[in-house]
């Protein structure tokens, strides 16, 4: 006899544990990059998007605590630990932080953001939700992921040209 699919609420218990420990690794590493570009031009962006996304986190426990699922605290820790792992990633340079690390790191926390916004839009296509999330705003919500997404497009595109362009005054 052919398994039994899951019920619908069963999948969006398992789509928000996934999202919600997307949102662990993201925090943890829009943290990072504002750390280490606190006193560069992006610092006070990064600082600004690191705690909008640390509330958007917030924010998603809620509707999953809302909703009456459970957070998998297993998916959250594979998560965090596989931000820091990432961390490894050849920069360039034997130790510390380059002009490649801002980049690469800037495109996983747009990549991350675009998926924050695939979650809220996908809430706003069910409408048996509407009265159970009637505490959130998901259009507003999504509205700010696309505004976090193109403040960290325009620091990452700036990062690729001091990254790849060679500065003329330094004579290289």
């Amino acid at each position: 006899m052919p398994a039994m699919p899951p019920k619908p609420y069963r999948l969006l218990e398992i789509y928000l544990a996934d999202h919600l420990a997307a949102a662990t690794a993201g925090v943890a590493l829009a943290r990072r990059i504002a750390r280490s570009n606190a006193l560069t031009e992006h610092g006070g962006v990064l600082r600004s998007l690191a705690g909008e996304i640390e509330d958007d986190r917030r924010t998603l426990e809620s509707v999953v605590a809302d909703l009456g699922f459970r957070q998998s605290r297993t998916k959250e820790a594979v998560a965090w630990a596989g931000e820091k792992v990432a961390r490894l990633k050849l920069n360039g340079q034997i130790r510390g932080y380059s002009p490649l690390s801002r980049l690469v790191e800037l495109e996983a926390l747009s990549v991350g953001v675009a998926g924050k916004l695939a979650l809220w839009e996908a809430l706003l296509t069910v409408p048996q939700l509407g009265e159970r999330l009637s505490g959130y705003d998901l259009n507003d919500l999504a509205e700010r992921a696309r505004q976090q997404r193109a403040a960290i497009e325009d620091c990452r595109l700036r990062a690729a040209r001091q990254a790849f362009v060679r500065d003329a005054s330094a004579g290289r």
